[in-house]
């Protein structure tokens, strides 16, 4: 039960500039909320996006989940305060989840597919298993920038309208900029290219 309140006021401390504050549970089941939302149209953007990669190319769908990603999670960090805005707040914050959600979606079939295009016959299990490996690595580097962030300041400087917790947001910005240089020099995939000069796309 302990476990379970500091889990609860965790949860709501991070977010709580974009819910009202007379209402701690109320909030708690809304962050909740939208952190399902955005799980559950994953399997959406994978139907999608994967059909668009299989149109325009494994590259171009790349650059546009990217996108889609990156700017989703930077804007959660620019979403005014529920009292600045009122409800407006927690509405944007799920809209942006849900892309989120659609973009990752997308991103992780055509991740797979593109590295098995690419990868030899006998090692192509081998390849695409680490998009599960780089993929659990990048979570705790980004749970290691939160608690550096976190640790480095009171949290009532954390938890305020600008505060702290939004710092984690921006600065992914920076890494949205570095993964779309290293996207623009990828070339297409072998089969895909291939497909494309036979006219077999549609």
């Amino acid at each position: 039960m302990v476990r379970f309140l500091h889990f609860r006021h965790a949860v709501y401390d991070y977010f709580q500039p974009v819910f009202p504050k007379d209402n701690p549970t109320a909030a708690l089941l809304s962050t909740l909320a939208i952190f399902a939302a955005g799980f559950i149209v994953r399997p959406f953007g994978a139907l999608v996006f994967g059909r668009l990669g299989d149109l325009i190319g494994r590259k171009y769908t790349f650059l546009l989940t990217l996108i889609l990603m990156g700017g989703s999670t930077f804007l959660i960090g620019c979403v005014p305060s529920y009292e600045t805005i009122g409800i407006a707040a927690p509405i944007i914050v799920l809209l942006l989840r849900l892309l989120q959600g659609l973009a990752l979606g997308g991103e992780y079939g055509g991740a797979a597919t593109y590295v098995a295009e690419h990868s030899p016959a006998h090692r192509r299990g081998y390849y695409t298993s680490w998009i599960q490996t780089t993929a659990t690595l990048g979570l705790f580097v980004a749970l290691g920038i939160i608690l550096v962030v976190k640790s480095n300041m009171s949290d009532n400087a954390f938890n305020a309208e600008w505060g702290g917790w939004r710092y984690p947001f921006w600065i992914s910005i920076v890494l949205v900029g570095v993964s779309i240089y290293i996207r623009m020099k990828m070339s297409e995939s072998p089969l895909f290219s291939k497909l494309k000069a036979e006219g077999k796309l549609r």
